[in-house]
C-alpha cells in the first residue's frame, strides 16, 4: 500500500516558478515508477510527466519539455516536480501516481495510487 501527499501549489505569475512536492507513505515506493498529471476544469487528466522506479529515467509531454523537471528522492520517498517558466495553460490541479507497470506510464488508469491533488493556478 502507498499513500501519496502533494503540496507545492499556488497562484503565480505567468514566467514564474513552482516546485511540487509528492511525499509517499510505505516501504515499497522505491518500486514504483511515479508520474506527474494534471486536470484543467472542462478537460481530461492530461499526462505531464514520469520518473522511472531508479530515478535517471524521465518523460515528459511535449508541453512541458524543457520547462518542467521530474526527480525523486527514494530515501526520503519524495518526487518532486519543478515547474519553470510557467503558463496560464498550466493552470490545473496537479496529481501524482504511482505505477508499477511502468510500460503504460502515460496512462492514468495503470496507475496504482494517486494523491489527492494540488492546485496550481498562473496568471497572465
Amino acid at each position: 500500500q502507498v499513500q501519496l501527499v502533494e503540496s507545492g501549489g499556488g497562484l503565480v505569475q505567468a514566467g514564474g516558478s513552482l516546485n511540487l512536492s509528492c511525499a509517499a507513505s510505505g516501504r515499497t515506493f522505491s518500486s514504483y515508477g511515479m508520474g506527474w498529471f494534471r486536470q484543467a476544469p472542462g478537460k481530461d487528466r492530461e499526462f505531464v510527466a514520469h520518473i522511472r522506479w531508479n530515478g535517471p529515467s524521465t518523460y515528459y509531454a511535449d508541453s512541458v519539455k524543457g520547462r518542467f523537471t521530474i526527480s525523486r528522492d527514494n530515501a526520503k520517498n519524495t518526487v518532486y516536480l519543478q515547474m519553470n517558466s510557467l503558463k496560464p495553460e498550466d493552470t490545473a490541479v496537479y496529481y501524482c501516481g504511482a505505477i508499477r507497470r511502468t510500460y503504460y506510464f502515460t496512462k492514468g488508469d495503470e496507475y496504482d495510487y494517486w494523491g489527492q491533488g494540488t492546485q496550481v493556478t498562473v496568471s497572465s
